[in-house]
């Protein structure tokens, strides 16, 4: 799973004055993938929130719909993510769950939808100008569903390659190391 923050300053370019970003979340495997996940705007994401509202009502849902019982889950170091309750939680609810003790300082490096997936979107989501939020969703909601499952496939076989690397670098820099 992975969360991603787009900054509307870079995204909106027709408004200068428009502040406001918006959190898309995603799980993806070999399997399939999930549908986008949005957060309003201005919705405070704390632990609560990410436990009952992201995953309890929508991610874990759709990702035990596609896979059942065979996945790994996979997060960042965001608050939520790390909060007591929140690890409590995917320790139960989840069958192979990278807990905290086992995440890298710099996971981003080792999430698919991070070092790979989010700037394939990127690149075909900012062809042209995007005047909203409401047409940024819309568009992030065609590029997702044109994304062929090679692609999300390609990066899912990169994961053990750059955690070799990682565990090479001992944790520092390593993109350097991946072939």
């Amino acid at each position: 799973m992975a969360s991603m923050y787009v900054d509307a300053n870079r995204l909106l370019r027709i408004r200068p004055t428009f502040s406001r970003s918006l959190m898309v979340s995603v799980a993806v495997s070999k399997l399939r993938c999930t549908e986008l996940f949005f957060v309003e705007p201005g919705v405070k994401v704390n632990g609560e929130y990410y436990r009952n509202v992201l995953l309890m009502e929508k991610m874990l849902p759709a990702i035990w719909g596609m896979s059942s019982d065979f996945f790994i889950f996979q997060q960042d170091s965001a608050p939520a993510h790390r909060a007591k309750d929140t690890i409590a939680l995917l320790r139960r609810q989840t069958p192979s769950f990278i807990g905290p003790e086992l995440w890298p300082a710099n996971s981003p490096d080792l999430n698919p939808v991070d070092y790979r997936i989010w700037g394939i979107i990127q690149e075909r989501v900012y062809q042209t100008s995007i005047r909203d939020i409401d047409q940024l969703k819309e568009r992030l909601i065609v590029v997702w569903a044109e994304l062929k499952q090679n692609v999300i496939d390609n990066a899912i076989e990169q994961w053990r390659p750059r955690l070799s690397a990682c565990l090479q670098a001992k944790g520092y820099h390593f993109e350097h190391l991946i072939k």
